[in-house]
């Protein structure tokens, strides 16, 4: 009687939610490292990959097919089962952010209302954080169990600059979710469709919330830990074939998933800009399509201002990264947090 009860149709549709989600953010990943080296060669007045396939776009398959191939060494005074650890933990974190977000309006298939969003729990954005926090387990145990000392150099950095910017990026968090009044992702969405974006109310958090994202996507100028020309090559040093593809990988998942958290928190989400989507007369699939489209369009934009801050702006230093963090973001965060907070008190007295 019990398995009778199942809802075994919301199931599957979870189920092919899930990996369509993932499979998005995997294409998304592959073709962001062929964007961002074409961004680079438009500034650099080259040329970038235009071998494999027209224009180049075979260029990710054919880096793909290199990684899988390659021979995969494991060193022998490395601690094996976490050297093997280390970037599946990274992957998985990256993959499992996606989780909570909104991303379109409900969709309608055979009848029953499907919507865009694998998990609509009501701790939506407590979630993204505890999976955010679990992520540099990834970088530490990789960069300790190579046994290598740039390795662990690097992975100790990386802790210490996720740890100091997600306390400024959880304050400038903390105005968002006073305006929104939860921490629900689809009604954080919702009050921005009924009323105004959240940027408009919060661009000194919006732009903290986007530095701190840069240091938690290791990108530049905050990617100490990859620091090639101090640390040879970061955690992932002695890293190779599809270990060190997963480390890649996961890095341009976060700053894919971190692009739509960021158009989704301040940007509306799937909210079509100057348009009231509940005038038109279409269908709820191609309204499904369009928002999912918006929000795309919000999200490769984000993607592609990180790539153009790695290729114009240079390294800090790392005493200079922890002086910005602690020094200069937590204060201007908690300033934010306070003001918004007196703000919205006297509002709705």
């Amino acid at each position: 009687m019990y398995l009778l009860a199942i809802d075994w149709i919301f199931i599957l549709e979870k189920l092919i939610l899930i990996a369509l989600v993932v499979t998005l953010s995997m294409i998304v990943a592959m073709y962001a490292t062929y964007a961002e080296r074409k961004v680079a060669a438009f500034i650099q007045d080259r040329i970038g990959p235009n071998r494999a396939g027209p224009f180049g776009l075979l260029q990710p398959l054919a880096d793909g097919g290199k990684l899988f191939f390659k021979e995969e060494i494991i060193p022998l005074a490395s601690s094996k089962f976490l050297f093997i650890l280390g970037p599946i933990l990274a992957m998985v974190t990256a993959l499992l952010t996606s989780a909570v977000i909104p991303w379109g309006t409900p969709a309608v298939i055979s009848g029953r209302t499907v919507p865009l969003q694998v998990a609509d729990i009501n701790i939506g954005i407590l979630y993204v954080f505890g999976v955010v926090s679990l992520g540099v387990y990834g970088i530490m145990i990789g960069g300790w169990a190579s046994n290598n000392k740039f390795s662990l150099l690097a992975a100790i950095r990386g802790a210490s600059q996720m740890i100091s910017y997600e306390l400024a990026m959880g304050l400038s968090l903390i105005a968002v979710l006073m305006l929104a009044g939860s921490l629900q992702m689809s009604q954080i969405v919702q009050t921005q469709i009924d009323g105004n974006w959240n940027i408009v109310y919060q661009p000194l958090g919006f732009l903290i919330f986007f530095i701190c994202a840069l240091a938690e996507c290791n990108r530049t100028p905050f990617d100490l830990p990859e620091a090639e020309s101090e640390l040879n090559f970061g955690y992932h040093q002695e890293y190779s074939s599809m270990k060190l593809g997963f480390y890649l990988f996961a890095e341009y998942i976060n700053m894919f998933i971190s692009a739509v958290i960021m158009s989704t928190l301040y940007f509306g989400g799937y909210d079509i800009p100057f348009v009231n989507e509940a005038s038109w007369n279409i269908s709820p699939n191609l309204l499904a399509f369009i928002s999912f489209a918006v929000l795309m369009a919000k999200a490769f934009f984000f993607v592609f201002v990180f790539m153009w801050i790695r290729w114009t702006v240079p390294r800090f230093r790392f005493d200079q990264l922890m002086h910005l963090g602690w020094k200069r973001l937590v204060p201007l965060a908690l300033i934010n947090m306070i003001v918004t907070a007196v703000i919205v008190l006297m509002l709705n007295k």
